[in-house]
Formats: structure tokens, C-alpha cells, sequence
């Protein structure tokens, strides 16, 4: 495995741990028609390891607002707060589903901080939410942690 890129062994693990979907904002990976990424949780530049307990798979948005950051600014509080850790925190005790699943609410410091800073409600997000959310794919079923 070279520098940047991931094992396919690695990666199959990590789409089946992540059932096919962003580990932040939970959209699928089928429904997006795009190739997710896998996420450094803790960047490499941090000393984060390429390893399954620090990698997520995580869609192209997501990826890019989260970029090599750990922490970003509550919204409430204007204090700094640490990113949703998807390996060690479990979702639903960070987001809640709002207005038909169709929005994202953060129900503490990091879910607020990982909504704001990963852009998690933006209106072409919100859009395709409720279309799905119309179809019955979405929102996605509750994962066992």
C-alpha cells in the first residue's frame, strides 16, 4: 500500500462496518452516484493512523469541509468543540432527524460543531433528503454500535 491510498481488504471492511454510507451525514453511497472516500478521523498530519479504528467512509462533501480538522467552533457556544468521532461516538447521541428527516440537528457540542462545519444541511442535501425520504429510502435504518 502506498502513501494515500487505502488496501482493498481495508476498504471492504470499512464499507461494511459503515453499511454503505457517510459516516457523518449517513447518505448512502448507492444513492449519491459517486465513489465515497475513506476519511483519516485523526489526519495522518495529527498522527492518525491508516488503520480501521481511525478510518470512515465518508461522501466527497463531507470530506472536504471536514478536511484535516479534528475541532471547529460550536455554533451555540462560539467555543472550539471537537468533530463527531465516528469510531469512538455513536450517532444518535450526537444528530437527530428534524422536519421529516429531511434536516440535521446537532443534540450536543460536537454534533452541533460536525452539522455547521461539515456544511451537513445545505440545500441540495435537504432537497435530495426529501426526495428520498418521499421514495422510502430515506432516513436510514439505525445501526447496532
Amino acid at each position: 500500500m502506498t502513501a494515500g491510498r487505502i488496501a482493498l481488504r481495508l476498504r471492504k471492511l470499512i464499507l461494511a462496518r459503515d453499511a454503505g454510507r457517510c459516516a457523518f451525514c449517513r447518505c448512502a453511497e448507492s444513492l449519491m452516484g459517486v465513489t465515497f472516500e475513506i476519511d483519516h478521523v485523526v489526519p495522518r498530519s495529527a498522527g492518525g493512523t491508516t488503520s480501521l479504528d481511525n478510518l470512515c467512509l465518508c461522501c466527497p462533501t463531507c470530506s472536504r469541509h471536514k478536511a484535516a480538522r479534528t475541532h471547529a467552533v460550536d455554533p451555540t457556544t462560539g467555543e472550539s468543540a471537537p468533530l463527531f468521532h465516528p469510531i469512538h461516538d455513536t450517532w444518535q447521541e450526537h444528530f437527530r432527524w428534524r422536519e421529516g428527516a429531511t434536516l440535521l440537528a446537532g443534540c450536543t457540542a460536537a454534533g452541533r460543531t460536525t452539522v455547521a462545519a461539515l456544511h451537513m444541511n445545505r440545500p441540495v442535501m435537504v432537497e435530495l433528503r426529501r426526495y428520498w425520504a418521499a421514495t422510502g429510502l430515506h432516513p436510514p435504518p439505525e445501526r447496532a454500535v
